[in-house]
Formats: C-alpha cells, sequence, structure tokens
C-alpha cells in the first residue's frame, strides 16, 4: 500500500495523493454523485483540437522529482508528467504497463519476478531508455546510504539485475504478495546520475531539473510561485493533445477557487466549503464543468503521536475518538461529502471491512473513560488534570487548506466542553511535510492520506517503519506486525482478506489515528475538455486529454 500525504490542498474529499483510486464503493449514497450522461451526437461531431493549456494549482510546491523521496500527493502528480514507470495504478488499483511489456512473471517459488520493457522509449534528451536505466532506479532504493520513506517497499528485495537490454529480474529474499507497491517508481536516467552519491540525491540538482521519459517536460520551476510543462512529441505513447501545463503555487484554496471563476485557473479539485459557488458558477458561465461524487481512496485522520505520556494509553485514545462528532463534521463542513471510517482500509478496497471495533459519539461514556484513565478536574477550572499536568496539547496541520482548519476548530470545540484544551499549529506545506512525516516532531497531528496500490499497510502501521517509513505515530503492535509480514508472503486472495481484516480490527482497537472519514472528490475542467477519466482526479492521465471546437 503506498500513501501519499495531501499536498495539494486535500479535503480529503479531494486528493495526495493521497489520492485517489477508485474500486467498489461502500460510501453509502450521501455523496450527491451525478452520472455523467452520454455523448450527444453533437457533442461526438466536436473537432479535437492539437494544443492548449491546463492551468491548475497547488498549496504548496512538490518535494522534488525522485519518487523514493516524495511523500505528497503534488509531488507524486508532477513526477508522472515527467517520468514513466515500470507500471502505472488506474482507477482499481490494479498495474497496468508503462514501460513493461505485459505482467510480471514468477519463478515457481516466487522469488523471481521477471519483466519485459519496451524497446522504443526514450528520455527528453534523446537517450534510450534500457534495462541498465531500470536496474540503477531500483539499486537507488536498494542502497545502504538510502535513508528516505519508501524504504520499507523494498525490504524483500535481495536485487535486481539485467537479463538483457530489455529484460530484469527482481531476485527476492521472500515472496512479496504487495509487489505491485514496488512498480509506479520513475526510472531515473542512468547516465545523468550514476556519479551522484545516494546519500545525495535527494540534494542534487536533478530533483529540480529532471530528465525523464514521460509525456512532458518541466520547462521551469520558481518555487513558491509556479512550475511550467511543455508536451513531449516524440512520446513513445504518442504526442499529448495538450501542449502546457502551468502549475500556480497559491497556497490557499479560497484564492484557487477565485481564480478559476476568473479564468486564471482552468482545472482543479473543489474544496466542499466552495462547492455550491462553483457549482453557481459553472452553469451561470458555462466555462467549467464539474464531476462531481468522485469516491477516493482516501481518508483523513488525527494521529496522536504516542511518544507522548498524554497518548499511551489505548482508552484515552479511545475516549478521544468518542468525544468527537465525525457525522457532524461530514455533514456540517464538508458538506455531507464522505463517509465516517472506522480504520485503516478506505471502503473502496477490496479488502474493507466493517467489522471492526467502533468507538462512535459518546461523550458521557468518554468522559468516564477518561475518569477511569485517571483525567479528572481536579482543581475545579473546567480542564482535566492528571498528576498535576493538564490534558493539554498541540494539534499540527497544513497552512490553506480552510475545510481542515475548520474540521479543526470544530474537533477543538468538542474538546473544550470535555475539559480537554487542544491548541491549533498551521504550518506551510513543506514544514508540515517536514515537522509530520520527516522529523515526526508533533504532539498530534490533523493529516490525510492518499491510498493507492497493493492494500498491505506495512508502510503506515508496521513498527519497522517508524524510524524513517510512514508510521509517523510510532505505533508499534507485534501482532500487526506478524499479520503483516504474512500477509506479504500469502498469494491466495481470500486468504489476504482475512489477514488484513484482522489487521484492521487490531489498528482499530488500539486507536492511534482518530480515523475521521473517506471523502468525495469534485473536479473541475473546462467546459471543452475532452478525453478525461471521470474516475480520476487532479491530471492523472492527462496525456489523454484534449480540447474541442
Amino acid at each position: 500500500m503506498t500513501t501519499k500525504s495531501f499536498g495539494k490542498y486535500g479535503t480529503v474529499a479531494l486528493a495526495t495523493l493521497m489520492s485517489t483510486s477508485l474500486f467498489l464503493s461502500a460510501c453509502g449514497d450521501k455523496s450527491g454523485a451525478t452520472e455523467t450522461p452520454a455523448a450527444s451526437p453533437a457533442a461526438a461531431a466536436k473537432e479535437k483540437v492539437d494544443g492548449g493549456e491546463i492551468t491548475t494549482a497547488y498549496l504548496g510546491d512538490p518535494q522534488g522529482f525522485i519518487r523514493f523521496w516524495a511523500t505528497s500527493t503534488t509531488s507524486s502528480e508532477v513526477i508522472e508528467l515527467v517520468f514513466s514507470s515500470l507500471y502505472k495504478f488506474n482507477e482499481k488499483q490494479e498495474i497496468v504497463p508503462d514501460l513493461a511489456v505485459g505482467q510480471p512473471t514468477f519463478s515457481d517459488d516466487k522469488l523471481q519476478m521477471t519483466i519485459k520493457i519496451r524497446n522504443d522509449v526514450k528520455f527528453s534528451d534523446g537517450k534510450p531508455v534500457t534495462a541498465d536505466d531500470v536496474v540503477f532506479t531500483y539499486n537507488v532504493a536498494l542502497n545502504p546510504d538510502y535513508k528516505g520513506p519508501r524504504k520499507g517497499t523494498f525490504t524483500s528485495v535481495a536485487k535486481v539485475e539485467k537479463v538483457d537490454d530489455t529484460t530484469v529480474k527482481f531476485i527476492l529474499k521472500e515472496p512479496n504478495a504487495g509487489y505491485i507497491d514496488m512498480m509506479p517508481y520513475n526510472i531515473l536516467p542512468q547516465h545523468i546520475l550514476k556519479d551522484v552519491p545516494v546519500k545525495d540525491m535527494d540534494k542534487s540538482d536533478f530533483m529540480k531539473n529532471p530528465i525523464g521519459s514521460g509525456p512532458y517536460k518541466l520547462d521551469e520551476w520558481k518555487k513558491g510561485q509556479f512550475l511550467k510543462f511543455s508536451r513531449v512529441d516524440s512520446y513513445y505513447g504518442g504526442k499529448p493533445s495538450i501542449d502546457k501545463i502551468n502549475i500556480k503555487i497559491l497556497g490557499d484554496a479560497n484564492t484557487m477557487m477565485a481564480q478559476l471563476q476568473t479564468g486564471e485557473i482552468n482545472q482543479v479539485t473543489v474544496p466542499v466549503d466552495n462547492l455550491s459557488v462553483i457549482e453557481n458558477y459553472a452553469k451561470q458561465s458555462g466555462k467549467i464543468k464539474l464531476e462531481k461524487g468522485v469516491k477516493t481512496s482516501s481518508y483523513s485522520y488525527i494521529g496522536w503521536n504516542l511518544k507522548n505520556p498524554l497518548f499511551q494509553d489505548k482508552a484515552v485514545r479511545q475516549a478521544l475518538t468518542m468525544l468527537m462528532d465525525r457525522q457532524g463534521i461530514i455533514d456540517g463542513v464538508i458538506e455531507g461529502q464522505g463517509t465516517i471510517m472506522h480504520a485503516q482500509t478506505p471502503p473502496t478496497y477490496w479488502t474493507f471491512t466493517d467489522n471492526v471495533p467502533k468507538f462512535n459519539y459518546d461523550v458521557d461514556k468518554a468522559k468516564k473513560m477518561l475518569a477511569d484513565a485517571g483525567w479528572k478536574d481536579s482543581d475545579s477550572d473546567g480542564v482535566l488534570d492528571k498528576d498535576g499536568k493538564k490534558f493539554e496539547f498541540e494539534m499540527t496541520g497544513v497552512q490553506g487548506n480552510k475545510v481542515r482548519e475548520k474540521a479543526m476548530t470544530v474537533v477543538q470545540q468538542q474538546l473544550k466542553k470535555a475539559g480537554i484544551i487542544m491548541n491549533i499549529r498551521m504550518l506551510e506545506s513543506s514544514a508540515y511535510s517536514k515537522a509530520v512525516i520527516t522529523d515526526k516532531k508533533f504532539e498530534s497531528v490533523f493529516g490525510a492520506w492518499s491510498i493507492s496500490g497493493d492494500p498491505n499497510p506495512r508502510g503506515t502501521w508496521h513498527s519497522s517503519e517508524v524510524e524513517t517509513g510512514m508510521n509517523i505515530t510510532g505505533y508499534s503492535n507485534p501482532e500487526v506486525d506478524k499479520l503483516i509480514d504474512e500477509d506479504l508472503n500469502t498469494f491466495d486472495k481470500n486468504k489476504r482478506k482475512e489477514l488484513l481484516n484482522k489487521v484492521d480490527a487490531l489498528v482499530a482497537e488500539d486507536q492511534a489515528y482518530t480515523f475521521l472519514y473517506s471523502g468525495f472528490s469534485t473536479n473541475a475542467y473546462p467546459s471543452n475538455l475532452a478525453g478525461y477519466n471521470p474516475q480520476r482526479d487532479g491530471l492523472k492521465e492527462i496525456e489523454k486529454w484534449y480540447f474541442t471546437k
């Protein structure tokens, strides 16, 4: 399972990354989804235009152009513009060939995985992409000097070797049923990066001046202002119709929506608190169209740093969840565009189960649980205390996401009524990523994950991922570790679902996260745009888009 922190302005009804990908939905019928009508004969007869520009916006800059160090949806999105990978995920979370030819083949013992690659691909500087580049790329992840957040994805790999110019072989230490999570990493040019030490690669010039083999190339990046891309006419998938892609760094979702209405932006995900205004604008102007109710495999959560003594008691974490009216947040903050989460698997995944411990809104029971844990208002000042310490903590969020800020304020008010002081700290996007994901220096965090790929959640919940991975809360449960490891060695789908359902139940019981909601997305596009997949958000598959006249 690949997790990406929302780097655009993900109201998680949005996404990264989380985003992001769509399966069978168990989200209920509150999505406000609208059925996309079949194209009329007149629409079908519209002429395809070669050229045109898409302009969108993000809250903050991407983290660079090497996915081994990227953790945000923003980063993943721009990387996919510039680079190719062996495989990409479709909307059903299946891997589909990109540089690869067909699906991987396995030896009988599942310890060797062979992949054929295309022989007609070039980097944007004209150099061919070969098996040497693939081997070089994966050796970055296997290098002892690589300390990035994706290291855990490759723990089952002993080595990657070249068979011939169009064939590579992965030699595994053990069978890995979650191998698809290794597939969507951007293939790097060996001829450019071969002399760059792995320990310095995330600080190299390549992170901001990439050369890839994808449908677009980066022309200019002014941090904090914009990124500009142009199409690669020689792209092996066919010359994209859209000529230019412009990405503004605006830092505020309301500014994005204002620019959508002035025409300065023509493609963006619409935050739920702006939905009615943008719907009215779309109807009156005719300049944009909206794709509503796009269900995502993303979710919002509150993470409790388990190094903090306040949150080390499981009963306290459970009580905190029970003090939050999550349905009220869905109805009042995100306009009903979501469904309550009780565990770590989004409802869109084939491994989803509702048979997990639930800690529903119950203020009286939560107060009793806190009292039983020693948290009482002993000095009658309205704040719970224990052993002379007040129940007070800080919650970190990302600036510019007005929906998330509003939700945090609602949580703050709900906890205050129970005698708990929650202070809000908002950080700029890159500072948030550093504090929460890289340094893990926070007390609690209001975040969102965009989930994609295999359902095994090693990166988020396995104890081996605490130090440098995405296990940001420091969660450790030996039984969860055991089940995650067993699942990765299991290729039977029914057995995998059984194992991962047990993981969900244990993680739900422990409440290292208060799982909030999985949201629905609304995407805005130019009214004369065609070719986009209504089940994908952001700029996914933009090489298939085109304008009409």
